[in-house]
């Protein structure tokens, strides 16, 4: 599982982009790739987990989540 925190979330469109911890390009992210119950959005500056996957055009986040407080550098 990667990490990374939300560089851009357009909550208009559903989408944005996640700036791994591990560097190199911004991964986009779609909201059907979040992994949480009700209304799926992230926030700018919002510490995640995720894995990579094959989209449409190049790789993509999916099972997106919230990284727990517990797992974070303090």
């Amino acid at each position: 599982m990667k990490t990374g925190t939300v560089k851009i979330w357009q909550k208009e469109r559903g989408y944005g982009y996640i700036t791994p911890d591990e560097g190199g390009d911004d991964v986009f992210v779609h909201f059907n790739g979040i992994d949480m119950d009700g209304f799926k959005s992230l926030t700018q500056g919002e510490k995640v987990e995720y894995v990579l996957v094959q989209g449409y055009k190049a790789y993509q986040a999916a099972q997106v989540r919230p990284r727990a407080i517990e797992e974070m550098e303090v």
